[in-house]
């Protein structure tokens, strides 16, 4: 029987797990929820046992499918969001949950160790910002407020290190998910030690780098028994979320550039050497010698489901009424309304912002509302605002002439029609949309098809699994209305932004 691959997504509100044959088609999936934590202003955590717990319920669930063999998978991909710090001991248990990709609570210690070490040293050899969201603040951060956890720290895993760890007993660290750690040598892909020491943080507590694709272990009898799959199946060292992405939706040469339209929005541009920018991120591909030059916004799918959440009780009932979803009906609803809102704009900065603009205080903003302003306005406003969040990030990527000729959407905002037209004509590049919006998923899957030999490369790989099913032109007409929207979307938040500082 055809051998199948299963990938692992650790989101930020779920997993999703997914099994794959080696055209790419999706053969089975689940999707488990697991909390967020809200501690104390700033702080925003998850427990990774509950991730674990979560994962093993949706690969049970996947495996349930008819036609669906454990002994059929031949590799196990895992993907997972960025800048976890997950402490373990010897043992291997958690110590602590982990801080997010949200989570701010080490400003305090950026500052301090920006102020000491230099911003331009840090930059220079991490390729990154030091920022309160990556990895590195949030390890000094256990270091200076819970002493005990960071002594019994063993290692500091991320988010797919540590299912993997889970699924193998073995500790890892991926090429990919280097870029949160700032003793990272963005240029060699290795743990610079000396720079470690510098920071301020014991460099022994982080782990072996592996390429994404190498087989860094097998299930482990006791990891079967709680999933159900195949002891020995081979797992690969998996990576970065947006790189997976990335891959999935077929960026595998220089030039190609993925847009993410998942729970946050933003953009990757395939690179052949480290180009970095102070206000863009950074991080080696997930394909080797290959790097990706990211936008990552908090305006994305999240938005939109937040304004499904508090406003959308009409879009639910008639949802459940025609047998449809509520997504659907706010798209037919802001169709209606013209390019540009009728002047209402919306700052979807709802947990701050990342690049370009790097503000934990940012706030979320609806402007231009009047008594001619529906609801079907405000979620074209909310569609509009976080295209006009991915268009700063690629004027930004320009600065240092890095461009884009057309963008590969992934994600579920790629579902809409509407916004993927609306991110056409607000970039004025053309979009292509693949098959599958399992992007994420898929990539990690290609991961593991790669590193067991079933696909002789990741081109041949990309070749074998993506087709893309619709290709949005930009609307040019539209695109001068909002270049005028754009501009006034960037002066809100330079008028607004020490104001926001106050909340």
């Amino acid at each position: 029987m055809e051998k199948l691959l299963l990938g692992i997504d650790i989101g930020t509100s779920a997993c999703k797990v997914a099994v794959f044959d080696l055209q790419g088609k999706v053969l089975s999936q689940a999707a488990k929820e697991y909390k967020v934590y809200y501690p104390a202003p700033g702080f925003v955590e998850q427990n990774p046992d509950e991730w674990w717990e979560a994962v093993c319920a949706a690969i049970k669930e996947t495996l349930a499918y008819p036609g669906i063999d454990a002994a059929r998978i031949a590799g196990i991909g895992i993907d997972g969001q960025s800048w976890s710090a997950i402490p373990i001991n010897k043992k291997g248990e958690v110590l602590s949950n982990t801080p997010i990709w949200m989570d701010t609570r080490a400003a305090d210690i950026c500052r301090e160790t920006v102020d000491r070490i230099g911003f331009d040293r840090i930059f220079e050899l991490s390729g990154n910002s030091f920022e309160p969201t990556y990895s590195t603040p949030k390890i000094l951060w256990f270091k200076k407020n819970m002493p005990d956890v960071y002594s019994s720290t063993y290692k500091f895993l991320q988010s797919n290190s540590f299912i993997a760890f889970k699924l193998t007993g073995q500790i890892s660290q991926d090429l990919s998910q280097g870029y949160g750690i700032h003793s990272f040598d963005m240029k060699k892909g290795k743990w610079d030690e000396g720079f470690c020491e510098e920071l301020g943080f014991d460099g022994e507590k982080l782990p072996e780098i592996y390429q994404c694709h190498d087989v860094i272990g097998e299930v482990t009898a006791e990891s079967a028994a709680q999933t159900g799959l195949a002891k020995g199946t081979p797992v690969v060292a998996g990576g970065l979320d947006a790189c997976c992405g990335t891959l999935g939706a077929g960026v595998v040469k220089v030039g190609q550039t993925q847009e993410q339209g998942g729970q946050a929005g933003g953009m990757s541009i395939c690179l052949d050497s480290s180009v970095a920018h102070p206000k863009l991120i950074l991080s080696f591909h997930v394909v080797p010698d290959l790097w990706l030059l990211q936008g990552g916004t908090v305006g994305g799918g999240g938005a939109i489901k937040w304004f499904k959440q508090e406003f959308g009780a009409f879009e639910e009932m008639e949802a459940r009424a025609r047998g449809s979803s509520p997504f659907k009906i706010m798209d037919e609803e802001a169709e209606k309304i013209p390019a540009g809102s009728e002047g209402l704009l919306f700052l979807p900065y709802m947990a701050g912002e990342r690049s370009p603009l790097w503000d934990r205080k940012a706030k979320g903003v609806f402007f231009g509302l009047d008594y001619s302003k529906t609801r079907a306005h405000m979620i074209r406003a909310v569609m509009e605002g976080c295209a006009f969040a991915l268009q700063h990030n690629m004027k930004t990527a320009e600065e240092i002439g890095v461009g884009a000729d057309e963008l590969i959407a992934m994600g579920g905002a790629a579902n809409s029609r509407l916004w993927t037209q609306i991110k056409a004509d607000i970039t004025g590049k053309t979009i292509k949309v693949p098959t599958s919006d399992t992007a994420t998923t898929l990539g990690a899957a290609i991961l593991a098809g790669v590193g067991t030999g079933l696909y002789k490369s990741f081109e041949q790989a990309v070749e074998d699994t993506i087709v893309i099913t619709r290709t949005h032109q930009p609307d040019m007409k539209a695109h001068s209305v909002y270049e005028k929207s754009y501009g006034i979307y960037l002066e809100l938040y330079e008028k607004l932004k020490d104001t926001m500082q106050k909340v």
